[in-house]
């Protein structure tokens, strides 16, 4: 059992003072007490600044992180997600399992030093460039658990099953042949996911969209999967065209019709949800799905912006993601998620009610709870039974200094971009130390070697 003392910190119940937290061996929190004006015994380390839960990073596309800044030439008139989506798929022309941990391990790590503590990997690069699988099919997902495993970002894998083109099972195209897998490889994956399952390692499964795969094959899947309780994730209402294609096809919108056909509850979690109508967003809410927004994604693709205030009115549960990894900071997410709002409605402290004054802590608390849900853990509060993954804010930092309770929070999320965090615990176990990742240097280097290789010229 390890003790960690921390001068103030973010508990379920508010916040509170000389604080020790109890952690075990499987990285889980064993106690918390509150109030300790001295420590009986020793303690193994004191954290230096005000302790709140990590953030979970309930959607990402890893290898898209060397993408991330050189598609943002125009291309032809009308550039949209779809011309954004064919220069993705030239990157997968060249990037390899080597290529794709080096890049991985990168963003884990930036990741790690913005305060997420742990990532939802939404993996469908499963093939080599001809399509083909590798001697070892679970070769690419092997890499991504390597990633994680070097940051020590915590991490749940869902490999995500993708067909089709379209609706209607239209032949997958050629710059989408590395993601396709048959319906038996897709459940052996899964399950080989479920044996690498650790202390940071746990499984989930994936859907990629209702246009890359069938209804049967989706059925299939939830035959095999709905007694284990992973959970269960997919992109849906991201654009405008999907929506229209989806009516056209199934005479329904996307998100009705997968309230409609299919059991969705407290262990789904959609992706973008962008464009819905009322009948949607209520239906949504009510299934206890968590609906996972992206905001600097979204807003990079043109997609649209999430009918934050009125899902959040009738109670439904929301976590964010990188995506594309246009940004890796929960900062920049959240604070695009308020500020959409407010240009739309042309106010202030959209998140935020009576009971919540501030607007970071009614956003924080939000993504906590629902980013804990996206991953299939016990997290987002500093309680017993709960992950021992937490950020400790450097209250000496120019952004926090002079700021308490709630205002530590809103000086975060809504004072510049030089981040404030100066620890981050994963597990019980410190990742970023004053500020600095220790693997961040060679990580790096790695990295800048691999993008090197993949803009060289042809």
């Amino acid at each position: 059992m390890a003790r960690y003392l921390a001068p103030v910190a973010l508990l379920p119940g508010g916040w509170a003072e000389n604080v020790v937290f109890e952690v075990d061996s499987e990285g889980s929190l064993q106690s918390v007490t509150e109030g300790l004006a001295t420590v009986a015994g020793s303690v193994d380390a004191r954290l230096p600044g005000a302790v709140v839960p990590g953030v979970v990073n309930g959607h990402s596309h890893a290898f898209q992180r060397a993408l991330a800044g050189g598609a943002e030439t125009r291309t032809a008139a009308g550039d949209s997600f779809w011309t954004w989506r064919d220069q993705m798929y030239r990157l997968l022309g060249s990037i390899s399992p080597e290529a794709v941990e080096a890049v991985a391990a990168q963003l884990y790590v930036e990741l790690l030093r913005q305060g997420y503590t742990r990532v939802v990997e939404f993996h469908y690069l499963h093939n080599d460039p001809t399509g083909a699988p590798y001697g070892d099919p679970t070769e690419m997902a092997r890499r991504i658990v390597r990633a994680a495993e070097r940051a020590g970002i915590g991490l749940t894998l869902v490999p995500v099953l993708y067909r089709t083109s379209d609706f209607g099972g239209v032949p997958p195209t050629e710059g989408q042949r590395r993601f396709v897998l048959e319906v038996d490889s897709f459940l052996q994956l899964v399950e080989a996911v479920q044996d690498w399952s650790s202390s940071l390692v746990s499984p989930g499964f994936a859907f990629h969209s209702l246009r890359a795969v069938t209804p049967r094959e989706m059925e299939a899947v939830l035959e095999s999967v709905a007694r284990e309780g992973l959970p269960c994730h997919i992109h849906v209402a991201e654009q405008p065209r999907e929506v229209e294609a989806c009516r056209n096809w199934y005479g329904m919108r996307p998100v009705e019709w997968l309230l409609d056909q299919l059991p969705v509850g407290p262990d789904w979690h959609l992706i973008h949800c962008t464009h819905m109508v009322e009948r949607e967003i209520q239906g949504l809410a009510r299934s206890g799905a968590t609906a996972v927004v992206c905001p600097t994604t979204e807003a990079n693709l043109g997609d649209g912006i999430f009918p934050l205030q009125r899902f959040q009115s009738l109670g439904g549960s929301l976590a964010v993601g990188s995506d594309s990894h246009v940004s890796t900071s929960p900062v920049e997410e959240l604070r695009w998620l308020e500020y959409a709002q407010r240009l739309v409605q042309g106010s202030r402290a959209v998140a935020a009610d009576q009971d919540t004054p501030s607007v970071a802590r009614a956003l924080l608390t939000w993504v906590w709870e629902g980013g804990a849900r996206s991953a299939g853990i016990d997290a987002g509060r500093l309680a017993p039974g709960q992950r021992a993954d937490f950020v400790v804010l450097d209250r000496s930092h120019p952004v926090l200094t002079g700021r308490s309770g709630d205002g530590l929070l809103d000086a975060w999320i809504f004072s510049g971009n030089d981040t404030p965090v100066r620890e981050v615990w994963v597990a019980g176990r410190r990742v970023v130390v004053d500020g600095r990742h220790p693997e961040g240097g060679s990580v790096a280097s790695s990295f800048r070697a691999v993008m090197r290789r993949l803009l060289a010229p042809a």
